[in-house]
């Protein structure tokens, strides 16, 4: 609000002191239009300020997990360029059908579980074909459809009535449609290529005419993440097993019923990830989702872990830090971007300088990546330590040369601040200079932000939490995800609790590609 001149002060220095301070509020103005501008318009990997890109997170993967009868979601919305009329949403006649039903134009494979003999086990006489019972399951090869016809004979023996007759074979939904094949292709097209179900369901219709409805779907999206649930807490197990575990979160969209809007969920990543320090054990990340983003969520998360938390600056890891247990080691790209965001802003001669220091740091980590970890100590106690001590006396001199209230101060701060947990890699080689790694596997659901509206409900994001903690940790060990949830799901409904971690993605690996090795 622009002062009257009848209100301005008769005193020079109050005068002076009060045009530097509308200065710095309109410095700090701009700064903030600029970094607003960076984070709409400006390239991914110059953006500044991850958090706020995140919050236009679109996740529509989320809400198609819905319970049962719970508030329209936007996959019960049809698209805005939809030719279909209010109230139909898009579902056909033929949706309706008995579920038995398949289009008797779709190719069938039949497949005939037959016992390996026609003698009685008995008294030894030859059996007679009583009759056979017949299923039908989908599947789905990718690029087209076919149905499993399941036959299982059934034989009697005429001189003493025994019947023999295969079981039926186990399902991943029990009596359900779909195969392990086709409910993988669903989970891995909603979460690992950010296709909503919408878009999914008009793909099936238009390559092999067959209306498989949304809500269906996302039933079956949903038992899938019942199926695995077991497995995913090996993957948390696994991920805390360890000494070091990058941390992050990303907000997420949420309906809330009865208001008529969203409210904003948490997706929390912890990844284990030791390959940079020489380590051969192999990568994992967990996926967690909370409704809000109190730090009782974290603190739940990793109520069992006794290590390093590599993690940004977020107040609600503190409490952790408190305990013995956890040590806080900090992330050098986020104290950089604040000096990049000055220099984007006014081109700063000591942003400038800022960022030069630190790229030095970047430097020497490159040549010394992949090597173990008391190699790469001595390393960054030999190279990296003395440009460390320069850059902290530089930013302490430079802090008493600027003011206290403009956003060079401000950035400064942030990293003298936090000294310790920033240069705490340093001195030990398990740790990594900044957060990337937790910051990459975000990514895996920032992607589909622009395809995905809202997460339908909290349950919907703990089923949603689930798949991603599958996909990204095969993505982390690059084993393609649609064949190992198809060989998962194909193992999972009779494999014992006990040995669950025989179905980790590096064990299934392994176990599924020796016939392979041994036929070779």
């Amino acid at each position: 609000m622009a002062l009257k001149r009848d209100q301005l002060p008769d005193d020079v220095e109050t005068l002076k002191s009060l045009v530097i301070g509308r200065e710095e509020l309109i410095e700090k103005l701009v700064a903030e239009i600029s970094r607003l501008r960076r984070w709409r318009f400006g390239r991914s990997s110059e953006r500044t300020d991850t958090m706020l890109a995140q919050l236009q997170l679109l996740l529509e993967g989320l809400q198609a997990a819905a319970q049962p009868h719970a508030p329209q979601t936007e996959e019960s919305i049809p698209p805005q360029d939809s030719k279909e009329p209010p109230g139909n949403h898009g579902r056909s006649k033929r949706s309706h059908k008995k579920r038995g039903e398949l289009p008797a134009h779709l190719p069938r494979e039949t497949i005939v579980h037959a016992p390996h003999s026609c003698t009685c086990p008995d008294c030894g006489a030859k059996m007679r074909m009583l009759g056979e019972d017949v299923s039908e399951q989908l599947d789905f090869v990718p690029g087209y459809f076919k149905v499993l016809r399941h036959v299982r004979p059934k034989l009697s023996c005429g001189n003493c009535s025994r019947v023999i007759q295969l079981p039926a074979p186990v399902r991943p939904i029990e009596r359900g449609l779909p195969t392990p094949a086709l409910m993988a292709h669903v989970m891995v097209s909603k979460y690992a290529d950010h296709t909503p179900l919408y878009r999914l369901q008009a793909q099936f219709r238009r390559s092999s005419g067959i209306e498989l409805d949304r809500s269906l779907l996302a039933d079956w999206v949903g038992e899938g993440s019942a199926l695995i649930d077991p497995l995913v807490d090996a993957v948390g197990r696994y991920v805390r097993a360890g000494d070091k575990i990058h941390g992050d979160d990303t907000p997420v969209p949420v309906l809330d019923p009865g208001r008529g809007t969203t409210k904003t969920g948490r997706l929390w990543v912890y990844v284990r990830d030791d390959r940079p320090a020489g380590s051969t054990d192999p990568p994992a990340v967990w996926y967690r989702y909370s409704p809000n983003r109190k730090g009782e969520h974290p603190a739940a998360h990793l109520k069992n872990f006794r290590g390093i938390l590599q993690a940004d600056g977020y107040s609600g890891f503190g409490q952790l830090y408190k305990t013995e247990r956890i040590v806080e080691a900090a992330c050098v790209a986020h104290a950089r971007r604040k000096f990049y965001d000055i220099y984007k802003q006014d081109a700063s001669p000591i942003a400038i300088e800022a960022i030069k220091r630190i790229r030095a740091l970047y430097a020497i980590e490159r040549q010394f990546r992949g090597q173990q970890p008391e190699q790469r100590r001595i390393a960054r106690q030999q190279l990296a330590a003395p440009l460390l001590e320069d850059l902290h006396a530089w930013l302490t001199h430079i802090l008493h040369a600027v003011s206290m209230k403009s956003t060079l101060a401000e950035a400064i701060q942030y990293s003298l601040n936090r000294w310790t947990a920033l240069t705490r890699y340093r001195d030990d080689g398990r740790i990594e200079i900044d957060n990337n790694t937790a910051e990459r596997a975000i990514r895996l659901v920032v992607l589909g932000r622009k395809n995905y509206l809202f997460a339908g409900s909290d349950a919907g994001g703990e089923r949603a939490a689930n798949i991603y903690s599958l996909i990204g940790t095969c993505l982390l060990n690059d084993i393609e995800p649609y064949r190992y949830l198809r060989d998962l799901l194909e193992r999972i409904p009779e494999h014992p609790i006990n040995r669950i971690e025989d179905l980790l993605p590096w064990n299934l690996k392994a176990k599924t590609q020796e016939p392979q090795r041994l036929a070779a």
